[in-house]
């Protein structure tokens, strides 16, 4: 008995012991950028979301969200009237009570407006209101500006100007037709229904425009990303959680994929995510041999963007896209 406890226990040891041995290994491999290549000649890419520039385009994440209240008119505003360039607009949608699309990057509002003062509640979601009710928001109530004061605190009623106000998707791109052809990153906040009501709702207003080529769609839902798929061909769109995962894999074990293997043309991802590196030349450089641009989300950082931008990336979104710009010319 005594014998057949220890081998046991032994036995147990050991399985444990590999078991920690492999996570540990697949954690420092995980973690690191090995290819030592530099990044691969994209002169036969037709996707056109990656750059042939040699350098990244510049995204403004939430509409440049740093410098000015995010996803506002005046934010998108202060960037086409400043005197740094934007390629890409990202953003995120939600669906008000009257199926109107409005720009939010929360499930809520009352982080960036005082939706909890104007409807005597907390935890305000778009979808139990009218566009109508939710233009009465101060959508600059929480914005601090570089100085770390609260310009826009307290407007109330008429004070608030329009360009404050909460923004639907047709206002901002007719604002937009007279700066020129931005490209967007949008991405559906909404799940379930509300989720496949918005996805219709932006493919009808996309394709009214003739701008199907000029925004990409993502969002965090797989059930949305596989309608979008299935009803959608023609939509493009980002890879959803899933789908980054499975690429990560086929990108480190290098493993070769029919042309039309994948049906995203673009991953949108941070550069780190639960200590798997994902901002490496391997995963851009295998992206570009299946005709798919890397996008990388939030960099704030000067060392980072420069870093990205060194091994590839085709796009770094950021809340301040006017650094991004100063860094890259």
């Amino acid at each position: 008995m005594k014998k057949t406890l220890k081998k046991i226990f032994i036995v147990t040891g050991s399985v444990v012991l590999a078991l920690a041995v492999l996570a540990g290994a697949a954690l420092f491999v995980g973690t690191r950028d090995w290819s030592g290549a530099p990044p691969v000649d994209v002169s036969g890419c037709t996707n056109p979301y990656i750059s042939h520039t040699g350098k990244p385009m510049v995204s403004a994440h939430r509409s440049g969200g740093g410098i000015a209240p995010e996803n506002t008119l005046m934010a998108f505003r202060n960037v086409v009237e400043s005197d740094f360039q934007v390629d890409i607009f990202e953003f995120d949608l939600a669906l008000t009570a009257d199926r109107e699309l409005i720009l939010l990057h929360d499930e809520t509002l009352d982080r960036t407006s005082d939706a909890a003062e104007q409807f005597g509640y907390e935890n305000v979601i778009p979808s139990a209101h009218t566009y109508a009710e939710l233009r009465e928001l101060n959508m600059g109530e929480s914005f601090t500006d570089a100085a770390g004061q609260t310009p826009y605190r307290g407007l109330r009623g008429e004070d608030i100007p329009d360009d404050l106000r909460v923004l639907r998707l047709e206002d901002l791109f007719d604002f937009l037709d007279g700066y020129g052809e931005y490209r967007f990153i949008m991405e559906i906040k909404d799940s379930g229904n509300l989720g496949r009501q918005a996805a219709d709702r932006i493919y009808a207003v996309l394709a009214e425009r003739n701008m199907l080529d000029r925004a990409v769609i993502g969002t965090f839902h797989g059930e949305i990303t596989d309608y979008m798929t299935e009803t959608y061909p023609d939509l493009l769109r980002s890879a959803g959680v899933k789908e980054v995962a499975l690429f990560y894999l086929d990108s480190l074990l290098n493993i070769e994929r029919p042309e039309d293997y994948y049906n995203f043309v673009a991953l949108q991802i941070p550069d780190e995510d639960y200590v798997i590196k994902l901002g490496t030349t391997r995963m851009v450089n295998y992206a570009h041999r299946h005709n798919i641009a890397v996008q990388y989300w939030t960099v704030n950082d000067r060392a980072l963007m420069r870093d990205l931008a060194n091994k590839g990336a085709d796009a770094i979104m950021s809340d301040y896209p006017d650094i991004v710009f100063d860094e890259l010319n």
